[in-house]
């Protein structure tokens, strides 16, 4: 007897865990997200069909013909949150917000949940992680009672569609994505079939009701979206909400909008009441002082667009064993290093290299723009030789290896904050176009320009004098 050929049906057939990209060949490497050993066999290959041309839903008219009323953004009640999604969640659109546990993500969606809902627009809240009466202690604590928002404690698909049906919500926020699962797919919740159809299902329902709809995701170790990565291509907006444990700020930045501009950052505090947003979050990052202290300097950072006036702090102390201690807190670690490296070989500062170096930042915020070089410069150059830099006074710059004082964007803006807040004195970098009035602005070119700003206290014998007084 002849032997049977293989049906397509019987041949195996490889998907990415990553995209979800399929193939009848194994590969090593997707060439779809580009990841490496990540395409695995799931079953036999997809048959290959072919889709005549049917009936249209709706018919195609010119785009200036296209009512826009349907898509204009309703707000959240939320300032901060509104200025990040560009006005506001717009009808039927779809919104992944991402972070890390226990930052407060549950807690800021409770609180849309509450001032969101009217009597012309009911919000439901399908929690998933918790019980129904867990979430409505943490309501009383942050005072989110409201009639029309409705909670429901669901991890099936099919329930949460139910309760779409029972009370018709103009916004649905569902915490979490990863926690609920449909019955006719198989694999736990979480997996990346599970993950899938919950999204999908959710974003048709949105679309066909023109309901808004606030996903909760999770995030992994490395700080990235839990699940497929075509979950984030899926949904219409990706935020991402950020913030150390430790400290009151929390940051919610844009990752993808299809409405608006992803270079907006909303600012918050985290306290016992609940989360409030914050017009003016500049005071959270400064140490207000009657007397100037070494080893700080401020400087004005940009967040998206909004300046933030921030404080560097650097210590440095004799070290007790022969590799002396670099440790960072806020900062980039590679920034202060070669930071360190400029200040000895062009500012002539030969006490780093021995000494234990701390530097950090104050109330939690991180600084990764190279605007910041200047003011870490003149901090730890501060710390070397003990002396305090001139009260209020900034740095905003970028430096080079060489040792150049570079431009960097939005200068004006930057000084416009500072002057707000109260301070007289600023070192830039050359041109820096129109300056506040009444503020004195100091062009600096390089490394040598900057350090004159100290007094003329020699910084190569601070060390050698605190050691004669030992």
């Amino acid at each position: 007897m002849a032997a049977r050929t293989k049906s397509a049906k019987d041949r195996p057939s490889y998907r990415c865990t990553e995209c979800g990209w399929t193939t009848a060949k194994w590969l090593g490497r997707c060439p779809e997200c580009q990841a490496w050993g990540t395409v695995e066999e799931f079953g036999g290959a997809p048959a290959v069909r072919t889709t005549a041309a049917g009936r249209v839903s709706t018919a195609a008219v010119p785009i200036g013909q296209v009512d826009s009323r349907t898509a204009t953004a309703r707000s959240t009640g939320v300032g901060e949150l509104d200025r990040v999604l560009g006005g506001g969640l717009v009808p039927g659109a779809v919104v992944l917000l991402a972070g890390e546990p226990g930052v407060g993500k549950s807690t800021l969606l409770l609180d849309v949940a509450a001032k969101a809902a009217s009597d012309d627009h009911r919000t439901l809240y399908v929690t998933a992680e918790e019980s129904a009466s867990q979430v409505r202690l943490r309501a009383d604590r942050i005072k989110a009672i409201n009639d029309h928002l409705y909670l429901a404690a669901e991890t099936d698909l099919s329930a949460v569609l139910g309760h779409l049906d029972a009370v018709k919500p103009s916004l649905l926020i569902l915490d979490s994505v990863q926690t609920v699962a449909s019955p006719e797919i198989d694999g736990a919740p979480g997996g990346m079939a599970q993950v899938r159809e919950v999204a999908g299902a959710l974003i048709r329902a949105s679309k066909e009701r023109g309901m808004a709809t606030l996903l909760v995701g999770h995030v992994t170790k490395d700080g990235a979206i839990a699940g497929p990565r075509l979950l984030e291509h899926l949904v219409d907006v990706v935020l991402s909400f950020e913030g150390d444990r430790h400290a009151r700020l929390r940051l919610v930045r844009g990752v993808k909008n299809r409405y608006g501009a992803t270079d907006e950052v909303g600012c918050f505090e985290l306290h016992d009441e609940g989360i409030t947003g914050l017009a003016d979050p500049s005071g959270l990052f400064l140490t207000r002082r009657d007397v100037a202290v070494p080893g700080t300097c401020l400087t004005v950072t940009l967040e998206g667009k909004r300046p933030l006036v921030a404080e560097v702090q650097a210590l440095t102390v004799d070290s007790q064993i022969p590799s002396p201690r670099r440790t960072t807190s806020g900062l980039e670690a590679s920034r202060v290093s070669m930071m360190l490296a400029v200040l000895e070989q062009r500012g002539r500062i030969s006490a780093l290299g021995k000494r234990d170096i701390y530097s950090a930042t104050v109330g939690g915020v991180k600084l990764t723009e190279p605007a910041a070089d200047l003011a870490v410069a003149l901090a730890l150059a501060s710390a070397a030789s003990d002396t305090p830099l001139p009260k209020n006074l900034v740095a905003i710059g970028e430096v080079g290896l060489a040792g150049e004082v570079r431009r960097v964007t939005g200068v004006q803006r930057r000084l416009a904050e500072a002057h707000r807040l109260g301070f007289t004195h600023a070192l830039v970098p050359t041109d820096p176009g129109r300056v506040p009035a009444g503020m004195k602005v100091t062009e600096v070119a390089d490394m040598g320009d900057a350090l004159r700003v100290l007094p003329r206290r020699s910084r190569q014998e601070a060390p050698q004098e605190d050691n004669a007084r030992r």
